[in-house]
Formats: C-alpha cells, structure tokens, sequence
C-alpha cells in the first residue's frame, strides 16, 4: 500500500518532475543535474528549513494527507425499519411521529455541571496563530450562535502585541485575550462554552489567574502536547523587533534573533520570517490532580484536558488521572488532523491516527468502568469534517464520546463566509457564488431565519459568522436524517450496535462486529422459528 508520497506535496508547493517515483523515497526515478525543481530536496538545498512548513503561513490551512491503513470510512452505519429509540416517553411511535426533524441533536459534557451543546460537535484550539487572530470575530459569533463551544487556544496572551506584565512577569492586561472572550459571550445563548487553553507557557504567564480574576469564566483547558504535534506550537513573526521582544518574555524564537550574524541575514533577506515555538509539556499523574486542584482553589468550576496523539502510555496516563482528578472533558486528538501551525513531516507521520487511538480510547474506558471508576465525557478530534464521521465517532465510543471536535471543518465556513462579505463589498463575486445571487440574502439560505431572530443586531453578525452558523444547520439536518436512519432520536440513545465494519480487520481493531457477521444470530433465529 502507498501510504503517502514524501518529497512533493501541494502544501508545501513542491512537486516532483518525473511521471514516476521511487514509492519509498518520492524521489524522481530519474533525477537530472540541471533539474529547475522543484521536489522537497531540490528546494530545501536553497530555502532550507522552511519547507518544513505548509504555506504561505497564516494564510491558510492544512492537514495531513497519509492514507492509514484503516480509518472510519471502514465502518458504516446500520439502517432498521423498525422501532425508534430517543422519543419522548409515551410517543405512539410510528411513521407520523419517528420523523427525521424530531431528532434531538443536543448532547452535553461535564462531571456534574453540564455544558449542552446544541449539536456535538465543537470547535478545535484556535491560538495564537494568524489564520485564528484575524478571522476571530467570525469563528466566535458563529460558533456562540450555532450553539457549541469554542476553544480558545493556546498562547494568546503571550502574543498579545499590547500585553502588560506586572513586575512578577504576569499577565495584568490582555486586550487580546478580552477581546476572544467578550466577542464569544456576546452571542452565548446558554449553549456551550468558551475554553481558553493552557500549555507550559501559559501557565507561566498567569493566563489562568487573569482569565478567572477578569472574566469569571466556569471552565479551563489544560493542554498536553498537539499544538504542532508533539512539539509545541509555533507561528511565524515577520519583524526583528518582535522576534527580540518574544525571545525577551522567554519564548523559543528561532534562528536566534540576538545573534548578529542572524540579525545581517534578516536584514539581507535571506530570510524574511523568524519562528516562535513553545516548549514540550513534561506530564505526570500527580502533576495533573495538582494543577487541577489549584485550578479548582482559583475559582474554576470546570477543568478540561486535551491530549493529543501520543503513546498509548500517554493515553491511559490521561484517561485513569482523568478520572481521579474528575476533570469535565478529555478531548483526544488523533492523527492526522491540523490546522497548519505543524512542520509537515511530522503532520503525517507521527502519533497514533485517530481510528486507532479511539480503539485504544474505548478498551481503556471500559477497564476503568468494570474497576468501579467513573470515566470521564470524551470527545475525539483528528480530522473530522461531516456528519456522518461524527456519527460513527459517537457511535464506536458510546456512552463515553459525547462529542467531536473539529478544527478545520468549521473554520472554513467562517473564512468562506467572510470572503463572500468581502468579494461583495468589492463587486468580485466569483461565478460559484454569484449564480446564487448578488445580496447577503440571496446568497445564504439560512439568512432571513438569522435576521428574524437577531433583528436589529444583524448589523453586529459578521458575515463568516452567517456562515458558520448556515453550515451548522446544514450539518445539524444532515445529522437528523442518519440518526433517524438508524432509529436514534437522541444522541445518547447511540450505541456501537449501530454500526458495522467493513474488514475484518477495521472489526478486529475496533471490536465492531464484521458486516456479515453483525445481527447475525437474530437474522437466523428469524429464519429458524
């Protein structure tokens, strides 16, 4: 099986010259002295570590293309003609009341204060990175509106270019970080919530003192690795000055903006951009029951912890000190899934992808369970883009998953919506959008059913934001009719019945029962009796 194709890669803009490659390497099977490029070798003897990186950074998104071995297409959703669980208690159930827009899509999260959401799904860590700062306003109204949660990522305050620090080196202001939370609240309607997340210098900062201290808000995000991978995350500064001031607050700013011979290069334009990289988390059991409870003594109600794609050590680590520190939310990313902040290589070939982390995820879950622990509400994130991925999602790790969380699949509603914002106020509608109309109201479907709710407050709705919340219903509806097909009309009433493997070897992994063999023995005794 060729997994993946290394040494050219749209995302990086190289490309190979030859029609034929070398499967283990990507190498042209004939390579010229003379070649004009341009493959991933071929640029990277002149621009060096930068093609590590997707680009242009900031402006864009990316994620990993690795084709694993097995991944959730390999599982598909049981359809029945018969019966319908989740209806209201007393429902004469039949074709007049099992009805694909009864389905209730709300699910919640939380050891004991609950967070609903109105369907399950969230938003990933949006951070410090430029593609976040920039299209904030747009991600946060749209996700407060459509009614689910937003995480808030890491390293906000730290570049924060107005950042005050007090004479201890903490946050005391941040209109960054104000500005996040405030835009997410003003349309906050009583579902989900915002996260604002926490990795090694975050903590360092204070930025969990400030936040509680300022805005009073119930729940925080601690973060263990995944911000690029296991890395630490990294964006890009484009002024001497500012990669000075980083590396002066105690940042990773590489190549080294003190040096001189660094600072002639920049100035020569030899490069043109420095990189800021966090450090790696160092974790433990007892640091997590720790930090949870000073968490707690600061005055928040809600902990949440996001892991990413490490080793299974790593995972039963987080889900037994979960447990025991009774945090409200474990999100657990796989593999392949990003936002573009990771250096490329690793995108697609470190850390367990997410169809085997969940796998992993379930059995741990059920030997906490059978040990008398209480597990704490999972959600899985790593790639997740349709409604039918978090279906399957919910279904092979119920009763614990409770939701997804997905980072790309809902940013590009908000940078699509945007744009058509943009491209009108400009006159450059292209003909994609165009042939729908030329108005805000003719092109979103959902748009009078926005403004006979919000009234007077359209004016305050950004256009990425109509669009995040347009792509909300239509996954919401989309949601609707699987989980009717399988007669679920509530997301707990979800099981892993619902579901069946393609191979026997997705079956073997997952532990759901193989096509042909699923409902096998009730089809028989029907056929017997």
């Amino acid at each position: 099986m060729n997994l993946r194709r290394p040494n050219s890669n749209e995302a990086l803009g190289t490309s190979n010259r030859s029609r034929n490659v070398a499967p283990m390497s990507g190498i042209c099977t004939r390579c010229l002295d003379g070649c004009k490029g341009m493959c991933d070798i071929w640029l990277s003897t002149f621009r060096g570590r930068e093609v590590l990186y997707p680009g242009p950074f900031g402006e864009m998104t990316a994620g990993a293309d690795k084709d694993y071995p097995i991944d959730y297409s390999h599982i598909n959703i049981q359809g029945y003609a018969r019966g319908a669980k989740g209806l209201p208690e007393g429902t004469d159930i039949g074709p007049d009341t099992a009805v694909f827009y009864s389905v209730n899509t709300e699910t919640s999260y939380g050891w004991d204060k609950k967070v609903k959401l109105r369907i399950p799904i969230f938003t990933g860590a949006l951070g410090s990175t430029e593609i976040a700062r920039k299209n904030w306003e747009h991600f946060a109204v749209g996700a407060a509106m459509a009614g689910i949660t937003i995480v808030c990522g890491e390293n906000v305050c730290g570049m924060d270019p107005d950042l005050v620090l007090d004479a201890k080196g903490k946050v005391k202001k941040s209109p960054e970080i104000d500005r996040r939370i405030e835009t997410y609240k003003k349309f906050n309607e009583g579902y989900g919530e915002i996260l604002v997340q926490m990795n090694v210098e975050d903590t360092r900062l204070g930025t969990a003192e400030y936040v509680s201290s300022t805005h009073n808000l119930d729940t925080i995000e601690l973060k263990w690795g995944q911000g690029a991978k296991c890395i630490g995350g990294e964006i890009k500064v484009k002024t001497l000055e500012r990669a000075l001031a980083l590396k002066k607050m105690g940042y990773i700013v590489l190549p080294d903006p003190t040096l001189p011979e660094v600072q002639k290069g920049f100035a020569s334009g030899s490069f043109k951009e420095f990189e800021r990289h966090s450090r790696m988390g160092f974790v433990s059991g007892d640091g997590l029951l720790a930090e949870v409870d000073r968490l707690r003594d600061l005055g928040f109600s809600r902990v949440t912890l996001k892991t990413g794609a490490y080793s299974a050590v790593e995972l039963a680590l987080a889900m037994r000190f979960g447990s025991e520190a009774k945090i409200d939310l474990l999100t657990i990313d796989g593999a392949s899934g990003g936002t573009g902040m990771s250096p490329w290589p690793m995108m697609n070939e470190w850390g367990i992808p997410t169809f085997y982390l969940q796998c992993l995820a379930m059995e741990y879950a059920n030997k906490l369970k059978r040990r008398g622990k209480r597990v704490p509400d999972m959600a899985m994130a790593g790639g997740f883009s349709s409604e039918d991925g978090v279906f399957k999602a919910l279904a092979m790790g119920s009763p614990f998953i409770k939701a997804v969380c997905m980072g790309r699949g809902l940013m590009i509603p908000g940078m699509v919506g945007k744009n058509i914002g943009i491209w009108l106020k400009e006159g450059t509608l292209p003909n994609t959008v165009s042939k729908y109309g030329k108005s805000l109201e003719e092109i979103f479907i959902s748009y009078e059913d926005i403004r006979a709710k919000y009234g007077a407050r359209m004016k305050e709705i950004p256009t990425g934001a109509i669009g995040i919340y347009t792509y909300a219903q239509r996954f919401r509806t989309g949601l609707q009719q699987i989980m009717a097909g399988s007669r679920n009309f509530t997301v707990p009433s979800i099981t892993r019945k619902d579901i069946m493997a393609l191979t026997e070897e997705a079956s073997r992994i997952s532990g759901i029962p193989y096509v042909m063999e699923a409902y096998r023995d009730e089809a028989e005794a029907i056929l017997e009796s």
